[in-house]
């Protein structure tokens, strides 16, 4: 079996349940941090020449990571691609078990098990509402219907543009003040955001720097995303 991968988590999923059977990945899969694999370009813009010179018998990817036309152009020569959607955890938890049987390996590797149980019953705080950007310049928050922010409300977090029409959302800063929020939850992708990039923009805002791994990968991260992510939140909250 011959994977190529377009998608950081699942790469890292295929990698921790069926080893030896990926052969290509983005630019973007940095886990694990020892992959040796053919690098193929970006998520948005991958080398489809190179992903076809590398003959895989599968290509995994992802419908709002990757782009139409470039998962149509492998189609077009000749290759089988499995594109998932995942907009919350328990489907997460589906496509995983659809991606590691497509690719050879256990539907339910030990690393799955443990994330459905840490997320069986998560920790929550006490009900707080929070924006949740996800780049600057311009900014840019969660919409509606996405995987992380169905993982903030299992963890007691409703973000305020849950609702909007669009599922990323460009605003202005002074309308995400104006929507007084609780809390502001920063990642780190797909915007870096930094004690000293993103915090300043919020006065008097309790702000949470996350790892944006655990807010948004579904993968192996996603048995410890309940713990680390409810760590940073309260932390920000004290």
């Amino acid at each position: 079996m011959r994977v190529v991968s377009l998608v950081p988590s699942l790469t890292e999923a295929v990698v921790a349940s069926a080893p030896g059977v990926l052969v290509g990945a983005t630019d973007w899969c940095s886990h694990p941090a020892d992959l040796d694999v053919a690098r193929v370009g970006g998520t948005k813009n991958p080398d489809v020449g190179r992903v076809v010179a590398l003959a895989p018998d599968l290509v995994i990817a992802n419908e709002e990571e990757n782009r139409g036309p470039d998962l149509a152009a492998l189609r077009a020569a000749g290759l089988d691609v499995l594109v998932t959607e995942v907009r919350d955890v328990p489907q997460a938890f589906r496509e995983l078990s659809r991606v590691l049987r497509a690719c050879g390996g256990p539907e339910r590797p030990a690393w799955l098990a443990e994330a459905e149980q840490a997320w069986a019953a998560p920790t929550p705080l006490a009900r707080r509402t929070a924006v949740v950007p996800i780049w600057r310049r311009p900014w840019m928050v969660l919409g509606r219907d996405t995987f992380a922010g169905d993982v903030l409300a299992r963890l007691g977090v409703r973000h305020v543009y849950s609702g909007h029409p669009e599922r990323y959302p460009r605003t202005a800063v002074e309308e995400l003040l104006a929507a007084c929020p609780d809390l502001v939850v920063l990642p780190d992708e797909p915007y870096r955001f930094t004690a000293d990039d993103g915090p300043e923009a919020f006065p008097g805002l309790p702000c949470a720097l996350v790892s944006g791994r655990h807010l948004t990968w579904y993968g192996p991260s996603l048995a410890e995303a309940p713990r680390v992510l409810g760590g940073a939140l309260r932390a920000a909250l004290r």
